[in-house]
């Protein structure tokens, strides 16, 4: 028998709420005018599941797909793009709005601001992201992957002309080594979404960015009524802040509930949560789990803040949570559309069917308040970033639910 979802409701004091602003509307407009100045930017599907949302009885479940942003295959290059054009604006004086992606990419910019190396920690999206963007805007990236990395993505980097490297630490400590190299290089500047004392301005940039996406999903869903839950996937927290923070700014006098899931060997969030106390805790180790992309053991502080004030509960997830999910999107039930998920992107499915069909869960369920008229949104961050791997789990059966 596998292990259980582990999950405890949000009874932390409530902190002081100092950083959602960072995710006021109005600085997350900044970022999509900025994303939509691409000419590969188009907003991403939001999946409609009505034949699922029936069977698990639900009034309505949506999956925004993010395998289509920007043809990267994940979500990842909103936060580190648009960081990058936050930057760039503060060193030359002027606004982000007047950094377009036609002047970014013009010899003309090259002549105004020269180059600067960008430093960075991945587990292999968020890298892939930086290493497009700095070659988009004909600057340089430097990218460290921990330990047991997958080789696809390590190429994927590569391939956008970044100096690439796969160290025998874990994740948090390629976070340091990247801030450490980049303080001691010429015009070096460290992009990462783990904000610490003394490193949050960028950290919240990238926040904005992943913005976009939740802008986007809050549009598609205009005809359809607001999400009375969303579940969102956490790493360091950056993403899963962003999404609350949003939504919270959004519907002020009656957000959703916000559901935050981790993977089981990484669940520092949740280790934090379980607490009480509204510190923080860290998780050490190799970090090993499918969900590479939520490997981390660190929470982002700022988000950590955002969290602790709307989340309504934490949740711990086993692999096989998000290996259910994987192959549920990829073989739906007739008349929903098939969603390619990767590992890190297919959490919320496998959670979201456990809760409503194993009576397990009944007591969370019931404290959540998840019934026929809940419509539930989920967050795909990533395709078959990995195909190999996506292969042995939804071909092959690898990470069985029993």
């Amino acid at each position: 028998m596998n292990a259980p979802i582990q999950w405890t409701l949000n009874r932390m004091p409530a902190g002081h709420d100092s950083h959602l602003s960072v995710m006021a509307l109005d600085e997350v407009d900044k970022a999509r005018a900025f994303h939509r100045s691409f000419p590969q930017y188009a907003p991403t599907p939001l999946a409609r599941l009505d034949a699922m949302a029936a069977r698990l009885g639900l009034g309505a479940l949506w999956i925004k797909d993010e395998s289509f942003r920007f043809g990267l295959n994940a979500f990842k290059v909103l936060g580190g793009s648009f960081a990058m054009a936050r930057y760039i604006a503060g060193e030359m004086g002027r606004d982000v709005s007047e950094l377009t992606c036609g002047y970014l990419t013009s010899p003309q910019f090259r002549e105004d601001f020269g180059q600067t190396t960008f430093f960075t920690a991945t587990d292999g999206n968020h890298g892939r992201g930086v290493a497009w963007a700095a070659r988009q805007l004909g600057q340089k990236a430097v990218v460290h992957m921990p330990k047991g990395s997958s080789s696809r993505r390590f190429d994927n980097i590569a391939k956008e002309g970044a100096q690439v490297t796969i160290e025998e630490v874990n994740y948090d400590d390629c976070v340091r080594m990247a801030a450490a190299e980049a303080a001691g290089a010429e015009h070096g500047v460290v992009i990462q979404d783990t904000a610490w004392e003394g490193y949050e301005e960028i950290p919240a940039w990238i926040m904005q960015g992943y913005g976009t996406m939740a802008g986007e999903a809050a549009e598609q869903l205009q005809d359809s009524g607001r999400p009375t839950h969303v579940f969102v996937q956490a790493g360091v927290g950056s993403l899963a802040g962003a999404v609350v923070g949003y939504f919270t700014n959004l519907y002020p006098s009656d957000p959703p509930k916000f559901i935050v899931m981790e993977a089981r060997a990484a669940d520092c969030l949740y280790q934090g949560a379980l607490a009480g106390d509204g510190t923080t805790r860290t998780v050490g180790g190799d970090l090993r789990t499918i969900m590479a992309g939520l490997a981390c053991g660190e929470p982002n502080i700022i988000a950590w803040d955002i969290l602790c004030s709307h989340a309504a509960a934490f949740l711990s997830c086993p692999d096989w949570v998000s290996a259910r999910g994987m192959r549920m999107l990829a073989a739906p039930l007739k008349g929903d559309p098939v969603v390619t998920s990767g590992e890190s992107g297919a959490v919320g499915m496998g959670v979201i069917s456990a809760i409503m069909e194993d009576g397990a869960y009944q007591e969370l369920r019931d404290a959540l308040g998840l019934d026929r008229s809940s419509r539930v949104l989920l967050f795909s961050t990533e395709g078959d970033t990995d195909p190999e791997q996506y292969r042995k789990i939804v071909w092959d059966g690898a990470y069985p639910a029993e």
